[in-house]
């Protein structure tokens, strides 16, 4: 069987892990230590994980999170989610298909152990950047802190990340690769005594009592605290279009997952749905991971994420269609291609436009919703609470940092201690991490300079790693609203820029090249790009095709010499000789052929109507429609005829396409009656929350 794990990879380091045996179907497979169920079916090339008993239709994964129910198996006889559960040698994993066979001995003996209550000050759930960077303020002054988390290591989202953070340098570590912050944090956090971290652990549930309930290690505890913050990130929202369910469509940070954490070549070429940070950024890093990109497809005239994002994808050689919606994935037991085609002013397919790309994977990138069912019922219930992170307002990664910190300041004071009050320039910076992308301006290039560097970055956003690294000080961001775009002032300062590419490698958009006119007679300039691809991809003498910022092809240049340090983070930097005419344009490297991602001659239509809304007990928006249609307006209605939102998931995939279907057929949210949210918020085993102990 073929082996789908990465081997080599420009950022990430490549370590030997030990490794086991498991079997799946009766088939005997390799799998890693440290790795979940899902991770290692990947590896071994296995995408389908069951099939539906409803209507036999195959079941892979889409949120790799815990926050759904798809990617469901039997593991050694119990039901268990592959994404979250870690493989063990000899591990005898089945699909789920249909209620698993009753055990022949129904008289096992058993004994009943109470349920532990622990006591905290402060009770975190959640170790990603917002828990964590709470868990900091408190542990520096010695509060009781425990945090929980549902994964194997701290750092949330952070651990996905290759690329370089933007926003401040000095409030939240702009400039760092996402993973060496995670690994920051996580060190930080175990300086302190006081502050106990639990991982591979579920808070599954908040109590009138105002305690939370927590599964640790197959325990079932209640941690009972003082102060409770909800740090729980966000979950992916989903989607309706013909073949929505298909193996091989998930969600942009399952696919993260899988290949930036657990290092499985999961797709050989995917296409993306939305074009916010989410989803470039994966785009990205399939390019890293040697993955094709047949291209991107955004319904808004723009892309949502950052420009730089978007720029850094284009000029690689993926081509990204605005006004575009999906119209299917097509298949029968897995993705093979998809479909697309332009929208008008009224989000409606144009005839005539549809476009079909081949691909194994669809990564669905449509933005996120706040796992926020813990603060709420906490708040009903009057316990205590904050929030921070995504599960305070979605934003990007450095502002959930921020956020954290603020939280633990206000958590302090309000178990008594004396701390002083959050600084008003705390929230200013706060407010300022979570911006939108702002306006966009012409690109500033010098002039009359022998050496200089040239800005690509022509978008407001909140980032300025480039203007603390400048040997001479002559980028400037306004330091009180580090959102403008940067400006190149060694003119104004009197100084000369002295070549040494910092601002080159530190940019997180890799968006700065730096072009030398000196000791050049012969009409051409050296250019310094930055590129993240590794060091044997490029080498001295080699040809290479460059690109200016909208991805317009600019020619073919020698590559004069190529320089990777300790200094430059894993950057390599590449010095290509160019004509003077097109130096001051260059702003990187192709590095995918345009051939893979041209369209097919002919475009596929699906005729199955299969859209799927709720994914765990298979109804379809058309069923959703022609409820609404005959005058529902309660969703616990919905729920009781079509059974969606009763499936394992507790409606975490499903609640907002009922509600999207509602708009589209242009009734208000205001004559809608809001569905039930009931705990446990995650599924628990019976026995695990009666304390059942097997003999």
């Amino acid at each position: 069987m073929t082996n789908y794990r990465i081997r080599s990879h420009p950022i990430l380091s490549i370590e030997e892990r030990d490794c086991f045996s498991f079997t799946w179907q009766g088939q005997t497979l390799e799998a890693c230590a440290g790795e979940t169920i899902a991770s290692a079916l990947f590896a071994n090339g296995i995408r389908i994980f069951g099939y539906h008993p409803k209507d036999g239709s195959p079941q892979g994964i889409f949120c790799a999170n815990g926050q759904c129910a798809q990617c469901t198996v039997i593991a050694d006889g119990l039901p268990c989610k592959a994404c979250m559960t870690l493989v063990r040698p000899g591990m005898v994993v089945q699909p789920l298909s249909g209620l698993p066979a009753l055990p022949q001995d129904l008289s096992p003996v058993q004994t009943f152990t109470p349920t532990r209550i622990i006591q905290t000050e402060c009770l975190i759930i959640g170790g990603g950047p917002a828990g964590l960077s709470a868990a900091i303020e408190l542990g520096q002054r010695g509060i009781q802190t425990l945090v929980v988390d549902d994964k194997h290591r701290l750092g949330g989202k952070l651990v996905l990340q290759t690329h370089r953070f933007f926003g401040s340098i000095n409030a939240c570590y702009a400039g760092t690769r996402g993973i060496d912050i995670a690994t920051r944090l996580a060190n930080q956090v175990a300086q302190y005594p006081s502050v106990q971290t639990w991982l591979n652990s579920t808070a599954v549930a908040v109590y009138s009592d105002k305690r939370v309930g927590v599964v640790r290690e197959g325990e079932y505890l209640l941690v009972e605290p003082r102060v409770l913050l909800v740090a729980t990130g966000a979950r992916e929202k989903s989607l309706t279009f013909k073949g929505n369910t298909l193996p091989g469509v998930y969600g942009a940070g399952a696919f993260q997952t899988l290949v930036n954490r657990d290092l499985v070549k999961c797709a050989e070429r995917l296409f993306i749905v939305g074009g916010g940070n989410v989803g470039l950024i994966a785009g990205y890093h399939a390019l890293q991971a040697g993955i094709e990109v047949a291209g991107l497809v955004e319904a808004l005239p723009e892309c949502g994420g950052y420009k730089v994002h978007k720029d850094k994808l284009i000029r690689m050689g993926v081509p990204i269609y605005t006004s575009h919606t999906v119209l299917s994935a097509n298949g029968t037991n897995s993705v093979e291609s998809v479909t697309i085609a332009a929208i008008d002013k009224d989000w409606k397919p144009i005839p005539g436009t549809e476009k079909t790309f081949t691909c194994d994977t669809l990564l669905i990138a449509v933005g996120l919703d706040p796992v926020n069912e813990f603060f709420r019922k906490a708040r009903e219930f009057g316990l205590t609470c904050f929030a921070a992170g995504d599960a305070d307002e979605v934003a990007e990664a450095s502002a959930a940092m921020f956020s954290g910190k603020i939280r633990g300041l206000e958590i302090a004071r309000a178990l008594g201690y004396e701390v002083p009050q959050v600084p008003p320039e705390w929230f200013l910076t706060a407010e300022i991490l979570k911006s939108r992308p702002g306006e966009v301006t012409q690109e500033s290039i010098p002039e009359d300079e022998a050496v200089y560097p040239v800005i690509h970055c022509s978008q407001e956003i909140p980032c300025n790693p480039c203007t603390s690294v400048c040997s001479q000080g002559a980028i400037f961001i306004d330091e009180h609203d580090i959102r403008k775009v940067p400006e190149y002032i060694a003119k104004r300062l009197g100084v000369e820029c002295i070549a040494c590419e910092k601002c080159v490698t530190i940019c997180p958009g890799l968006a700065i090249t730096l072009v030398d006119t000196r000791k050049q007679t012969d009409g051409t300039a050296l250019v310094t790009i930055p590129y993240e691809f590794g060091r044997e991809a490029l080498q001295a003498g080699d040809r290479v095709t460059v690109t200016d910022t909208g991805g317009q092809i600019l020619g073919q240049v020698e590559v004069v010499r190529t320089r990777i340090a300790k200094t430059t983070d894993r950057t390599m930097l590449v010095k290509v000789r160019a004509p003077l005419e097109i130096a001051k344009r260059i702003a990187g490297i192709e590095v995918q052929n345009r051939q893979i991602a041209a369209p097919l001659e002919q475009w596929v239509e699906r005729l199955s109507d299969d859209m799927i809304v709720c994914r765990c007990e298979r109804v379809n928006l058309a069923e959703i429609k022609a409820l609404i249609q005959c005058g529902v307006r309660d969703m616990n209605e919905i729920k009781a005829i079509t059974r969606a939102g009763m499936g394992a998931c507790g409606g975490k995939t499903c609640t907002d396409l009922i509600k999207r279907a509602f708009r589209e057929l242009g009734v208000p949210m205001s004559e809608v009656t809001e569905g039930t949210i009931r705990p446990l918020f995650v599924e628990v085993p019976l026995g695990i929350l009666a304390g059942v102990k097997e003999e």
